[in-house]
């Protein structure tokens, strides 16, 4: 029997009770589910979450978090220290031109004619080729539109652009998943506030192309036949895409898997590169070609980018396809070299002095939801989204677990961040300042560790910057394929098996 079931037994002892008709019961009340003359309460037999398009489950566990490279400027930034990441999600690879082409097709074909500023918002600013005193003009004009780059990272892109990206392809996601299920007709004519919104489906306030669902057993439906919405418990829509956290990205990166074979060594032993060893080429191979190459796209030093003509060890002098080099142990490409990549975290140097060791994370900044006069959710704004507001301090003061609605400078204080990081004088650091990560094709090896890190304002953009999204993993912390993945089907199996195991002994 797998541990884990095991372990969950005695806590879902009569989970499932079975009527003579066949209906499941509940174990607290004996009352049948997914039954009208019961009332009506629905649970659904759920297999686990689906993995999204282009994601890679990242088994979450603890690991040491911070610098892996000699702290040569001794800034003591990402100081070592132990902390916790839960399962989740993040992209195989970063975000291409063509991703993002078509992120703007859509919102060309959706907002342009009523709302064109949203439409032009969101474009790469092609204009961080330029430099003073070199000629990249042509990346200028073609990098992000010919499709020689279709498959290169998208560059330009502000930490708040990909951000709104990542609220798109939540939104595309799920709008595909309904389709498919036939409880949703596409809507590819779909303009201004009418289109798919996942919040605004959920909260009632989306109408368009509504399909027969999933059974009604409320006992006020009119026709039970005649379906109802999907709803979050049904378990088909997805979470939202978003940016990796800090620790999350770096976790990632570090890829320790792979070297794991006691529990300790994920803890103790450490990489310098998402790669064991200390060299940026890769060892001995099967491949003779590949002996001696490059492991990733990086800057050599002063003025070599990619080596010599016939020779080219990395085979890019500016970006590589976003499918390029060897994967790390957790499958991803590019999470060293090629271009950096924004996570959500907002900088600040001494992260080690103030960071929950659970999912550590700086950048909170609470919100809720507009309500109308009667309490009800306000009705979505004019782009088809559901509005919402900052959480003001007078509203959380009877809470113990958080005090304030802004809390992106927590523990250092307004008064003693303006006097320790005097923005605009000594630092660019404020609460704009965000994170980002990975080294870049215009980056010396030392930003290629995972732990290295860097910041820029969250409304600028570079040429060595890109990004991936990531995904929270609800449920068991392994895979649905997993012996135990799915505790909660796991134990049911094993209880089925019980009863029928118990009623054959009391037949004979």
């Amino acid at each position: 029997m797998n541990k884990t079931i095991h372990f969950l037994l005695p806590a879902v002892a009569g989970l499932l009770v079975l009527s003579s008709c066949g209906k499941e019961k509940s174990e607290i009340t004996n009352w049948n589910y997914n039954d009208a003359k019961w009332g009506g309460y629905e649970k659904v037999d759920y297999a686990g979450q689906a993995t999204g398009p282009n994601l890679v489950l990242i088994e979450g566990g603890t690991f040491m978090m911070g610098v892996t490279e000699q702290d040569v400027t001794y800034e003591y930034n990402n100081v070592p220290r132990r902390v916790t990441v839960s399962s989740f999600y993040i992209d195989e690879t970063e975000i291409s031109n063509t991703h993002y082409r078509e992120y703007l097709f859509w919102l060309g074909r959706v907002f342009r004619a009523e709302f064109p500023q949203v439409f032009w918002d969101a474009h790469p600013d092609t204009l961080v080729w330029r430099e003073e005193l070199a000629y990249n003009d042509p990346y200028v004009e073609y990098y992000f539109r010919h499709p020689s780059y279709n498959d290169y990272p998208v560059v330009g892109v502000t930490w708040t652009q990909a951000n709104e990206f990542c609220k798109w392809r939540t939104d595309r996601v799920n709008e595909g998943l309904l389709a498919e299920g036939k409880y949703l007709e596409l809507n590819v004519n779909a303009y201004g506030d009418d289109n798919f919104n996942t919040e605004a489906y959920l909260l009632g306030q989306y109408q368009t192309g509504l399909l027969k669902g999933k059974k009604d057993y409320s006992p006020d439906a009119a026709d039970p036949k005649a379906g109802r919405k999907i709803k979050m418990e049904d378990g088909i829509i997805m979470p939202d895409y978003r940016l990796p956290t800090e620790a999350e990205w770096e976790y990632a990166a570090l890829g320790l898997r792979g070297n794991q074979i006691e529990e300790n060594e994920m803890i103790t032993d450490r990489r310098i590169y998402p790669w064991n060893g200390s060299t940026m080429r890769y060892p001995n191979t099967k491949e003779r070609w590949q002996q001696g190459q490059m492991v990733a796209n990086f800057k050599r030093g002063r003025g070599d980018y990619a080596g010599v003509a016939g020779k080219l060890n990395d085979n890019a002098i500016v970006t590589a396809p976003v499918v390029s080099y060897l994967p790390n142990d957790f499958g991803l490409f590019n999470m060293a070299g090629n271009v950096n990549e924004w996570v959500q975290d907002v900088f600040r140097p001494m992260t080690y002095m103030d960071m929950d060791d659970m999912n550590p994370y700086r950048g909170n900044k609470f919100e809720t939801r507009v309500l109308d006069e009667e309490g009800n959710v306000a009705e979505k704004d004019s782009l088809g989204r559901i509005r919402y507001r900052a959480v003001e301090d007078a509203e959380v003061v009877d809470r113990r677990n958080y005090k304030r609605g802004d809390v992106r400078n927590f523990v250092d204080g307004d008064s003693i961040s303006l006097a320790e990081y005097r923005y605009g004088k000594n630092t660019l650091i404020n609460d704009q300042a965000r994170v980002y990560k990975g080294g870049s094709w215009a980056d010396e090896a030392f930003w290629l560790s995972p732990g290295a890190r860097r910041y820029l304002d969250e409304n600028l953009s570079t040429a060595t910057i890109g990004f991936r999204c990531a995904m929270i993993r609800m449920g068991g912390d392994v895979s649905n394929e997993t012996p135990g993945g799915n505790q909660f089907k796991e134990a049911k199996k094993v209880q089925k098996a019980s009863d029928k195991a118990r009623k054959k002994s009391q037949i004979k």
